[in-house]
């Protein structure tokens, strides 16, 4: 069931109206019946697995519970993971082991054995575990009843992408929700600003990340056609794409559980404004870059055991991000990638400071930040092309392409339009990309989320810029020949 659908716009006001309107002692069950339900939607069969990781979690944070000396927690923590993990390597990564091993040694026939992959899986595991982990560190006591500690794991707005959420944050709003009044319940301000983060998730998505996808689509397909215009076009293109289809998703889960009380991370942050690397990953998929940092960053020995196992650290930490987001050996490739340019920027920090004071450059004016934050996306959109291409050597040929085929006589010839968007659907696209600049300068200057700043606002331009959103998300979200609906990219991770 997809946010961006019929189904869920049927769904969602209905289970919000009964959670509104039950018993509070009801609250937690119907929430996670809905939750059961929304996963059971993408396959019945694969709820089996988030039960499973649900009690294995339970049950071993209880069995750490009733032990009094920290060694002897590690057993439950160790079995907890392997059994854990084992379900994520079976199901994400078997046949892509067995095909790399395979090739290794050159074995043909090698086995596969097709898995479908479980939506969401990476996400519901890696929460479950991180609070396994928060219950061994003694961060939180174990969760006692199982209804709150189901819900927690499986709470839909966020289950299937995410934010990946800290125990010690929703758990206790999970444990508040029976004791919550009418008044508060009804909260006509929290709704109104959970409605406002799902209207502008849905125009990220639907009329910016669906619409550029054509495009990006076309020519990763078929890139050999191409030379540099059109690839440079896919490169950005795919960089806006991901971003609005996961920043998208990630508003409308806010959203969506604001709207019933429940407050989730801020899951980005206005990213392609970064100065850095280090400050892309600081504002970009900020869930899964603070459980990587706490979890097995830190856990390593972090900053505290020098500067060349720092910066070892640094490249195990993202080589292991990278293979999290898929098993291809192009998203390792791209977590390494990372991981060597927050190295090399970690290497050169002192240099670059001491080459500004020299020259006097003057660091905090918005041209110098607007000028580092243009290339810091440039970087971080030719990094994306591993993470968009099929294999290795695809990414290469791509980028050999766009500096060895120029074609800038496309610009004037029209041709770019026939790289999957016409003129009209390029201006429409144009449109909606200021308007999501300009909410991103608001983000950086302000500090505010959207619904926050809106809500500083005029009752009267604050209305008119949702109706605006809403209008141009009915009127430019429909598309016509050659679109369709697209499912979330961060759904199959």
């Amino acid at each position: 069931m997809l946010f961006n659908s019929l189904d869920f716009l049927i769904f969602f006001p209905l289970a919000v109206l009964v959670y509104l309107l039950i018993p509070a002692r009801f609250r937690q069950i119907w929430l996670l019946l809905c939750s059961w339900f929304f996963y059971a939607c993408w396959n019945v069969r694969y709820i089996l697995l988030l039960l499973a990781s649900t009690v294995i979690t339970y049950a071993c944070a209880r069995w750490m519970e009733k032990l009094e000396e920290q060694r002897r927690k590690r057993l439950p923590l160790i079995l907890c993971i392997l059994l854990n993990l084992a379900i994520l390597f079976t199901f994400k990564y078997l046949d892509f082991f067995l095909s790399s091993v395979g090739g290794l040694f050159r074995t043909g026939n090698v086995p596969q054995f097709d898995l479908l992959l479980p939506v969401g899986i990476s996400f519901y595991i890696f929460q479950a575990l991180g609070y396994t982990i928060d219950c061994y560190r003694g961060d939180i006591s174990a969760e006692h009843n199982f209804i709150s500690y189901a819900l927690f794991v499986s709470f839909f707005p966020q289950l299937v992408a995410g934010p990946i959420e800290r125990s010690a944050s929703l758990l206790p709003q999970i444990r508040n929700l029976s004791s919550l009044s009418r008044k508060e319940l009804w909260d006509f301000e929290r709704i109104r600003n959970g409605c406002i983060l799902i209207a502008w998730g849905m125009f990220m998505k639907v009329v910016i990340a669906d619409r550029v996808s054509v495009l990006v689509d076309q020519v990763y397909s078929h890139y050999g056609l191409y030379g540099t215009v059109g690839l440079m076009m896919a490169v950005l293109g795919f960089g806006l794409q991901i971003y609005c289809d996961f920043g998208g998703y990630s508003m409308m889960a806010v959203g969506a559980a604001g709207v019933m009380g429940i407050r989730l991370m801020e899951n980005f942050r206005a990213p392609y404004f970064s100065t850095s690397v280090t400050d892309f990953w600081r504002r970009w998929h900020i869930s899964l870059s603070t459980w990587f940092r706490d979890y097995l960053y830190i856990p390593l020995g972090g900053n505290r055991k020098g500067t060349a196992k720092k910066l070892l650290f640094l490249l195990i930490t993202f080589t292991v991000s990278g293979l999290w987001h898929g098993a291809n050996w192009t998203f390792v490739f791209w977590g390494l990638l990372h991981g060597f340019l927050l190295v090399i920027e970690n290497l050169l920090r002192p240099l670059v400071r001491r080459m500004h004071a020299a020259w006097n450059v003057r660091t905090n004016t918005a041209g110098f930040r607007i000028c580092r934050a243009c290339l810091v996306t440039l970087i971080v959109d030719f990094a994306w092309i591993f993470f968009r291409a099929d294999t290795i050597s695809d990414a290469m040929t791509i980028i050999s392409r766009i500096f060895t085929k120029m074609d800038l006589w496309v610009l004037s010839g029209g041709e770019i339009f026939t790289y999957g968007l016409d003129a009209a659907e390029c201006r429409i696209l144009m449109a909606a990309l200021l308007i999501l600049i300009i909410v991103d300068i608001l983000r950086v200057r302000t500090g505010l989320m959207i619904d926050q700043w809106l809500a500083g606002q005029y009752a009267g331009f604050r209305i008119a810029f949702v109706l605006l959103i809403v209008m141009l998300t009915i009127v430019f979200g429909q598309y016509g020949p050659g679109f369709d609906s697209k499912q979330f990219i961060y759904f199959q991770f």
